[in-house]
């Protein structure tokens, strides 16, 4: 691949993925990963405690396995971090490291920043206001009460803990937080705002998030047997699970990862996105398809040329046939395609980082997972080329990553597989 640093079409400047880390429910590091999706290993597990839930159905959540923080993150300096912001901070320094970057001047420059998503704070800030509200007592709110709850307390923790200076995007748009996050990215980066940027997203497990699904009868509730769900495309899927995770992407503008002689995984080739317009929580195959196509419009590519799509997957009802339906409009029946969400459940915020993340390292691989649980294809789900039983083994130059949010909001990402 030539150095040039200016795209093919012209259009602003070339954008490469030079550091990427992160927690998931099946591993905190690539080859933990790996190991769990060669093994058809998920991270769903039966969440005991929620039990003292009245009325909540689901007992099924996908925790990140165990991990501990270095000596740097004392008292005071997470303070106004809850778990999510916690993990996010890390995951973006283990990034920084990843891309060797940090400790870099370039991190409080200015010309470094954040585009990072989660779909909300900390659950138990938010439920310490909501004790305020409810039995009007302040007991339990303090100076950081607030930076904990608010919905870009994890963008905000990654700049102040990290000293990043440049611009900061909050993107807190649910089951898209974190691939809208990676976009605006990469899109500051392509325009000339910015020379490099920390990308990403991220989620706590809570009851609380469980129990927003739970409400539209949307979770999985096969509580005694947590290892046969989620079961995205699935005929006997019964809904999602909610798992927890950060993923951090560094985003870096070509010519000045050449220049400092940075690993390059990846190139940002396009990303699409839009609204349906429509409806809150109903999903609209067409504006899904739309987004797709902005997303192959944007890399100036043919959908044959995407080896492999990364699905949403979800394992809900009407979520995965409008999600292959409109797959199916775009490629046939002919591209690979696999969900993560089978083994991490639904890390909402999290989700698109995650998913991105371990994109590339398979492109970079050429293996690709199987979906977990899928023995048998929904036949109201579009024939398409599920990736099941095991992995496969595939080289291809092209990935695409989509999702698709509450509140109607879709995106599709593509990356290149990087030949020096």
């Amino acid at each position: 691949m030539d150095g040039k640093a200016v795209r093919a079409d012209g259009l602003g400047r070339r954008v490469v993925v030079t550091g990427m880390a992160g927690f998931s429910p099946i591993g905190n590091d690539w080859a933990s990963i790996e190991a769990n999706l060669r093994t058809m290993q998920t991270g769903v597990r039966h969440m005991d405690d929620w039990a003292e839930y009245e009325g909540l159905n689901t007992r099924l959540g996908g925790p990140v396995a165990p991990f501990e923080l270095p000596a740097q993150y004392t008292r005071r300096a997470m303070r106004s971090m809850g778990r999510g912001a916690r993990m996010a901070t890390r995951a973006s320094e283990l990034a920084l490291a990843d891309a060797g970057l940090l400790g870099d001047p370039l991190v409080g420059s200015g010309d470094m920043g954040i585009a990072y998503g989660a779909s909300a704070g900390e659950p138990d800030a938010v439920a310490d206001f909501g004790n305020m509200l409810i039995n009007k007592s302040t007991d339990g709110l303090n100076a950081n009460s607030y930076i904990r709850m608010m919905a870009h307390t994890a963008a905000v923790n990654i700049g102040v803990f990290l000293g990043v200076r440049g611009r900061i995007h909050t993107t807190s748009s649910a089951c898209t937080s974190g691939s809208q996050g990676i976009g605006y990215a990469y899109e500051a980066i392509r325009f000339g705002r910015q020379k490099a940027m920390i990308a990403g997203g991220c989620e706590e497990l809570s009851a609380s998030e469980a129990a927003v699904f739970d409400t539209l009868f949307a979770t999985s509730t096969r509580n005694d047997a947590p290892h046969t769900s989620p079961r995205p495309f699935d005929t006997e899927r019964d809904g999602l699970v909610v798992g927890e995770g950060a993923g951090a992407l560094i985003l870096e503008d070509l010519q000045h990862a050449l220049e400092r002689g940075a690993p390059i995984y990846a190139e940002v080739m396009g990303f699409g996105t839009n609204s349906d317009g429509r409806h809150v929580t109903q999903p609209d195959a067409e504006m899904m398809e739309r987004a797709i196509r902005m997303g192959l419009s944007d890399a100036n590519l043919q959908p044959e040329q995407i080896g492999y799509v990364s699905a949403h997957g979800t394992a809900t009802d009407r979520g995965d046939v409008a999600e292959s339906k409109a797959t199916h409009a775009v490629f046939g029946g002919n591209t690979p395609i696999s969900a993560f969400k089978s083994f991490t459940g639904h890390t909402l915020g999290a989700c698109g980082a995650l998913e991105a993340w371990v994109a590339i390292e398979m492109m970079r691989a050429g293996w690709f997972h199987a979906t977990a649980n899928l023995d048998a294809p929904d036949p109201d789900c579009a024939a398409l080329d599920y990736i099941r039983d095991e992995g496969r083994a595939l080289q291809c130059e092209y990935v695409m990553s989509n999702n698709f949010a509450f509140g109607g909001i879709n995106t599709s990402l593509i990356f290149r597989r990087w030949a020096a």
